[in-house]
């Protein structure tokens, strides 16, 4: 398929602080998208990465869809970073930690998604693996 016909869909990450979502993008794309040190030596997001995922088309078509993820930090003191990459996304992926549930950025990032009229989402409950399903059931409630 020619690259002029592949269809490109952004999509944004939101959430609290150290729900997952770089982890989650890394898994998705296999680019860690914290690349600065000060990143890696504190383990949170601080600025805005960057990760691309080509999805095959019907009949494994390559190319067909391009997903640019804007990876977002999820800290307070990091909003304008936040906000600065929300805009002009077309999907949000909404992470919300199992063991966490709901927390004061996952209300925020969620206001400002509102505020933004991002016009579609995906929740993603990351960290499953650490609770029991009743937990898991009421994250998803």
């Amino acid at each position: 398929m020619k690259n002029d016909r592949m269809r490109h869909v952004i999509v944004g990450t939101a959430g609290h602080i150290d729900h997952g979502k770089t982890a989650l993008v890394r898994a998705l794309t296999g680019i860690d998208t914290d690349r600065l040190e000060e990143e890696k030596r504190r383990g949170i997001s601080i600025d805005l990465g960057f990760a691309h995922l080509d999805i095959a088309g019907p009949g494994g078509q390559s190319g067909a869809v391009r997903l640019g993820f804007i990876d977002v930090p999820g800290h307070e003191r990091f909003i304008k970073n936040m906000l600065a990459g929300a805009g002009g996304i077309d999907l949000v992926l909404f992470i919300i930690a199992a063991d966490e549930s709901i927390r004061p950025q996952t209300r925020e990032h969620f206001d400002i998604c509102r505020l933004l009229r991002i016009p579609a989402g995906v929740i993603a409950i990351t960290k499953a693996d650490l609770v029991d399903a009743d937990l898991i059931e009421l994250v998803r409630m």
